[in-house]
């Protein structure tokens, strides 16, 4: 589509990509591994486009593997108005793993709460096992905070032990539910209280305990502020910081 529209004289380009797929191969932390998601960005700028507008990739940085801008946004938005409902003194935010917790701390500011983290082992592909836990949960309502999930390992291991160890409930709000048929059925089995994603990718609720919330009102923005060459910073920023 971008290589259509350059070859039919488009002046500018952007390329609104809610979800930017292989974004979790974004280093090589074993030999003889691409890093995908730099190749996605070179096909991107060699296809014509001009600049990016993305919803958090998994991790800032990938934005520097354009030679182009890119607009990283955040669902802090959407999540920041549904959330205000399970905000008291008795809740807290946990990444579920190390690499999450800069998004989780910004949650914490948001939500004026304590924070806290789950250490993991990758067993495989599909498969983690939480360690241990650095944080009070005891008795306590707990909001896992991730940018996306697929298998649910990550987030059904660290419900788990967080329930295990005494947590009244556990919620996951998630930028991006691009759950597989292993995902879904981890999350039926009950250690998540509810799945809280958006629309990036098509999610079917299947009857689960899952609340779809929609972006179309922050890309609406930032596209318009793109159009209008308009600043998008104020998008940028965690909402309620």
């Amino acid at each position: 589509m971008i290589d259509a529209a350059k070859r039919a004289s488009a002046e500018r380009i952007t390329a609104v990509i809610p979800f930017f797929g292989y974004a979790r191969q974004d280093r090589k932390d074993k030999p003889r591994v691409p890093i995908t998601s730099k190749l996605v960005a070179n096909l991107l700028v060699a296809a014509g486009a001009n600049r990016v507008l993305a919803m958090d990739m998994h991790s800032p940085q990938i934005a520097g593997f354009f030679d182009i801008p890119v607009d990283h946004l955040t669902a802090s938005s959407v999540f920041y108005d549904y959330l205000q409902q399970y905000r008291s003194d008795k809740l807290t935010v946990i990444s579920p793993d190390i690499g999450g917790m800069k998004l989780a701390a910004a949650y914490a500011d948001m939500l004026g709460c304590p924070l806290g983290i789950v250490a993991k082992r990758r067993m495989d592909a599909e498969n983690v096992e939480a360690l241990a836990i650095i944080g009070d949960i005891k008795d306590r309502d707990i909001i896992l905070i991730d940018d996306m999930t697929e298998s649910g390992g990550t987030l059904n291991a660290a419900a788990k032990v967080l329930k295990e160890n005494g947590a009244k409930s556990v919620r996951a709000a998630v930028s991006h539910g691009v759950l597989n048929e292993k995902g879904y059925q981890r999350l039926g089995q009950g250690n998540i209280d509810e799945l809280i994603t958006t629309n990036s990718t098509l999610v079917d609720p299947r009857s689960l305990p899952i609340k779809v919330l929609s972006i179309a009102k922050t890309f609406g923005e930032a596209i318009l502020c793109i159009h209008g060459n308009e600043s998008v910073s104020s998008l940028f920023r965690i909402k309620g910081c």
